[in-house]
């Protein structure tokens, strides 16, 4: 069985061969609407961002960089990217450069509809927004999944691809930052269509989400996801994959926070983490091990991972 093989086996649930490490065979590429910036500077909404090289990420938004100051200025303040000043045909040409008989192209759309939200707004007033003006808030991010909507209409002209990595943060380290109802109410319906539009088109959902989302696993299901990374363990994972391992792959798990990234952290214990998540988790597909967050870490903790995961990833099959 052929790596490629072998990850869609995974990702579909269908029995794969082994567990796979991280995105075998899947080739991403990131859309030319700058969401967010590199180094200090304005993004494609309009957005200011600084930049602090210690920071994770490097760039994070800047202090008074929002651009919308009020809801009920947002028609007249709110600014899209223009799709038609972006250099599509380079995209195009990177997917003919890509084997697909040994490949998957994934495209990589970030800042949803609820971080584009806070970013133009501000996290302060954007929160106070969702709950005092619920209905004008679904107006935005309605123009903001439109906007979505035609960049992928775009990357799918140039590349036909098989995956999207959707990113939107909904969680914080214990809960949503918002009431599941109103994530619901405001925030569900745009996805929604982001997922519909994609679905139609033959892409598989792969939604990006940090933290502890377990409340609306449930409704991403209902919308079509395929996946959901990155799965941190402030999550109840194992008790998610028992309700819902037949319907959703889990990609991620493997504690960033309390193994990987811990002082003194030994390669013992990353090898008992990373046991423990693959027989949790992987048990007839639907589990790719992959750190639960992207942070840098000592590479003999990178080593003992790896090793861990090709060695559990296969031994699970074979108990």
């Amino acid at each position: 069985m052929t790596t490629k093989e072998n990850f869609l086996r995974a990702l579909l649930r269908n029995d794969p061969e082994w567990v796979p490490y991280g995105m075998e065979s899947v080739i991403t590429i990131h859309s030319p609407v700058n969401d967010r910036p590199g180094r200090a500077g304005v993004d494609d909404f309009g957005v200011v961002w600084d930049f602090d090289p210690d920071a994770e990420g490097g760039t994070y938004p800047k202090k008074g960089g929002n651009t919308i100051d009020d809801i009920s200025t947002w028609r007249e303040q709110l600014k899209l990217p223009d799709l038609d000043s972006y250099d599509w045909e380079a995209i195009r040409k990177k997917g003919e450069s890509i084997d697909r008989s040994e490949h998957l192209v994934q495209i990589f759309v970030e800042m949803g509809l609820f971080e584009r939200s806070y970013l133009l707004f501000g996290m302060e007033e954007a929160l106070i927004n969702y709950l005092t003006e619920p209905d004008e808030m679904r107006e935005v991010l309605d123009v903001i999944a439109d906007s979505k909507i035609a960049t992928v209409q775009r990357l799918i002209d140039a590349l036909h691809p098989d995956l999207i990595w959707y990113g939107d943060d909904w969680g914080t380290q214990t809960n949503l930052f918002m009431p599941p109802e109103v994530w619901r109410e405001v925030v569900k319906p745009g996805t929604k269509r982001i997922y519909d539009f994609c679905i139609k088109n033959g892409i598989m959902v792969n939604q990006h989400s940090c933290g502890k989302i377990e409340s609306v696993v449930g409704d991403m299901i209902e919308m079509g996801a395929t996946s959901w990374n990155p799965c941190q363990p402030c999550n109840d994972l194992a008790g998610l994959k028992k309700k819902y391992g037949g319907r959703l792959t889990f990609i991620g798990g493997i504690d960033s926070q309390f193994v990987l990234s811990k002082p003194g952290a030994t390669p013992e214990e990353v090898d008992a983490e990373v046991r423990k998540r693959i027989y949790e988790m992987g048990e007839g597909g639907g589990y790719i091990a992959t750190p639960s967050h992207s942070v840098p870490y000592r590479q003999e903790l990178i080593d003992a991972m790896v090793n861990a995961i090709r060695k559990y990833g296969r031994e699970i099959y074979r108990k």
